[in-house]
């Protein structure tokens, strides 16, 4: 008889709240209780992309929503892996 191997499979995992954090951080509470302080700005350095550049006027930067447990700006402009988003690095 084979022993299958107990696989191990991530809960999928929801924003509940984002927090604005000058200038360029979110605090970020998932449903499971975990908390990330995730830094955007050296992501919006390193961008030459015209439409993440825009991002680093902080009115634009604060403008994002949690919406169905996901964090959004302005119609996807700036879109994250929910995995770094929850380890607190984003590249």
């Amino acid at each position: 008889m084979i022993a299958l191997k107990k696989s191990w499979m991530p809960k999928v995992v929801r924003i509940e709240s984002a927090e604005y954090v000058p200038p360029y951080k979110l605090r970020l509470r998932f449903d499971d209780g975990h908390e990330s302080l995730v830094d955007f700005a050296q992501f919006l350095s390193q961008s030459r992309h015209p439409a993440v550049q825009a991002y680093h006027d902080r009115k634009r930067f604060r403008k994002f929503t949690v919406e169905d447990g996901f964090l959004h700006w302005n119609d996807f402009d700036l879109v994250f892996p929910m995995a770094d988003l929850y380890e607190g690095k984003i590249s």
